[in-house]
């Protein structure tokens, strides 16, 4: 931008006031209008900036600052304008250039404040404390070793003690693993306060360096409640889920962040159960939930499957009139979908006003474990007329919708015009993807020929998948090949130890059974029960196979022998074929009458009223068997069955289930043991 302009740019509404009178304005006006009138408004900042031109005040540092700071606004995305008036200002000073270090971290170019930095001491610019926080953030952005050293020894050199200036040094030299380096800083002279013993501690914890923190949080002179966050969340982050626990629970006060740190660290375990529990239990204690911590809470709610507390969120975002950002609403959309209420993540989908490309992703990956294949592409047609460009996870999503609605030449053509149309070169998953859609159609040796043209070396989740089509198809010449393959690659995975005797029972090999489970069996490994999840009255109910332990398992049972009279009718007979034991045919219809969605299934008619859908979530594929008999059972009781299994969505009604009996004709089924 030129120095010399000092007319309004051409087309612009100017101001409050007029150019006649730009030449009396003073410091103070200029900053007022700056401030108050230019920080949302490009239009307006450039007139602005005419302005300051024609009367002199570019020449004040605090005006041109103020003015850098405008335009480093992130909101204008134009940083490069913003460095560009910075660069026209005679001999900056320190506040100008700490208005440009802060503006390069803000526009995600941590490097530009390096190199502010080399401006500075060129020009014999004296920092100050604020100068250098900025400065070991970017360093530790960038992992620039060597001048994030170099920057502390300046620190030295001037003389500057404060508390911030060294706990952001602390977590510049963890995040390079330099922890000796980060205690020495901490054990420096000058200011040490408690943000500075708990950067450390984080940074103990984050390189994993357990029992350090431990000592060091022990010894603490003084302890706030971010102290204890920061504790729980990094033993959380090390997988010390129990120890986490014990620490929330010591605690004598806690803060909102306090409820949302134990949350997110059950929810990185997995343990979701238990984080809907603490949540409930934040709620007695008349805590309210901030925004940033509902994302975590729906994605508990969403792998339960828990719909009602779902919606109670939805409804206390509502009431307190809470903005629906990008990161909330894409986590309202997967909860809903989770939760089988597709019609719900469209309405949430709709309203939302800035949508980001995880915020697609999560209405594409809905539609996609709903079986609405046809839907889901049409979204990413969508998505780019919206010119918003898909990444990765997109196209897993839309090609596994694909493979599950058996959609082949729609599925290898996306994979064709992934890098073609899109300019993104398919990795493992996507591969992975089509491998799936392949083998689920029954194209086993086309599956086999594409495999072997793959530019990289496929990995387990590759044959896995082969695996998986074997099995379904009973190839078992390809599937024992591939099988000892994936045995070899993954011998502490039990499902694939499950698959290949899964193979060799249908093909009445029961040696080779034996063989295989011996062979488990010496490695110790344990297969992952089968469990399914119904949540009624806010109250999560999990059912395994053989478990008794649900207090109402007696009424269960005859709730069960009641439903299997009623299917006899109707012509249903337990598909025992799919028992990987070579056990009597009596004992294995008792173990199909006990997989744990049939016995979630007879709680949910128990306790609801008649025409009441019910929703189930199983940790594993459901069977042929369970396929069948669920959708026989929405027809004689009259209900709709919603349950997702590992995969995707089965909605039962009137005696059919939406997969079209794609998926059900043509399952990976686990083996009896499994369920």
């Amino acid at each position: 931008m030129s120095t010399t302009a000092t007319n309004f740019p051409s087309g612009l509404k100017p101001l409050e006031f007029s150019t006649e009178s730009t030449s009396k304005l003073s410091q103070k006006k200029v900053l007022d209008i700056l401030n108050k009138k230019c920080f949302n408004s490009l239009q307006h900042l450039r007139q602005v900036h005419s302005i300051i031109l024609r009367t002199g005040h570019f020449q004040d540092h605090y005006v041109s600052g103020t003015l850098v700071k405008c335009y480093a606004n992130p909101h204008f995305n134009n940083f490069a304008l913003a460095i560009k008036v910075f660069d026209q200002i005679p001999r900056p000073n320190v506040f100008v250039c700490n208005i440009v270090l802060k503006g390069s971290l803000e526009n995600g170019e941590p490097h530009e404040a390096i190199s502010c930095y080399q401006k500075m001491v060129l020009l014999n610019s004296k920092p100050n404390k604020f100068t250098y926080p900025t400065l070991f953030k970017a360093c530790a952005i960038t992992g620039s070793v060597k001048e994030g050293i170099q920057f502390h020894s300046h620190v030295v050199k001037h003389g500057l003690s404060d508390g911030h200036i060294k706990s952001a040094g602390i977590q510049m030299y963890t995040s390079f693993g330099l922890v000796k380096e980060a205690r020495r800083m901490l054990d420096e002279r000058g200011e040490t306060d408690v943000v500075c013993w708990n950067a450390m501690i984080d940074g103990y914890l984050k390189c994993g360096e357990v029992e350090e923190a431990k000592d060091l949080f022990g010894c603490m002179p003084y302890r706030n409640v971010g102290s204890w966050n920061t504790m729980i969340s990094g033993l959380a982050r090390c997988g010390m889920i129990e120890s986490a626990r014990t620490l929330f629970n010591d605690m004598e006060e806690r803060d909102e962040i306090s409820w949302s740190a134990i949350i997110d660290a059950y929810i990185k375990q997995g343990c979701f159960k238990e984080a809907l529990e603490v949540f409930h239990k934040m709620q007695r204690e008349k805590v309210k939930p901030k925004p940033y911590s509902l994302p975590s809470v729906l994605t508990a709610c969403a792998n339960l499957g828990a719909l009602d507390q779902g919606r109670w969120i939805h409804s206390y975002v509502k009431r307190n009139s809470f903005q629906v950002n990008a990161v909330l609403g894409t986590a309202l959309i997967d909860m809903y979908a989770k939760c089988g209420r597709l019609d719900m993540s469209w309405e949430v989908f709709e309203k939302m006003r800035v949508k980001e490309v995880s915020t697609w992703n999560a209405m594409i990956g809905g539609l996609s474990i709903h079986g609405r294949a046809e839907e889901a592409i049409e979204l990413l047609k969508k998505m780019q007329e919206e010119k918003l460009k898909p990444n990765d996870v997109t196209f897993v999503s839309v090609l596994n919708a694909c493979a599950h609605a058996g959609m082949v030449e729609s599925g290898v053509a996306l994979l064709n015009s992934m890098n073609r149309v899109y300019g993104i070169e398919p990795k493992m998953e996507h591969f992975g993807c089509v491998v799936d859609l392949l083998g689920r159609a029954g194209l086993i040796k086309e599956a086999e020929k594409f495999i072997e043209s793959m530019t990289v070396k496929p990995n387990a989740a590759i044959w896995g998948a082969l695996l998986n089509a074997c099995r379904v198809h009973g190839n078992v010449e390809v599937g024992e090949k591939v099988g000892w393959i994936l045995l070899d690659m993954e011998p502490r995975n039990s499902g694939r130890y499950a698959l290949l005797s899964n193979i060799y029972a249908k093909a009445g090999r029961w040696d080779d059974v034996t063989r295989v489970r011996k062979l488990m069996k010496d490695r110790g490994i344990k297969t992952i029960p089968g469990s399914s999840m119904m949540n009624l009255d806010g109250r999560v109910h999990e059912f395994k196979m053989g478990d008794g332990s649900h207090p109402e398992m007696k009424s269960i049972y005859v709730m069960l022998e009641s439903i299997m009279e009623k299917l006899q009718i109707k012509g249903y007979s337990p598909n025992t074929s799919i028992v990987s034991f070579d056990i009597e045919e009596e004992e294995k219809e008792t173990a199909l009458k006990q997989h744990s969605e049939k016995l979630a299934l007879a709680f949910g008619l128990i306790r609801t009223e008649a025409g009441t859908t019910l929703h189930i979530v199983k940790n594993l594929r459901v069977c042929e068997d369970c396929h069948s008999a669920f959708k026989l059972i929405s027809q004689i009781y009259s209900r709709e069955i919603i349950m997702r299994d590992r995969v995707r969505y089965h909605h039962f009604r009137n005696g059919m289930c939406s997969c079209r009996d794609f998926c059900a004709n043509r399952l990976v089924y686990q083996s009896i043991y499994l369920s």
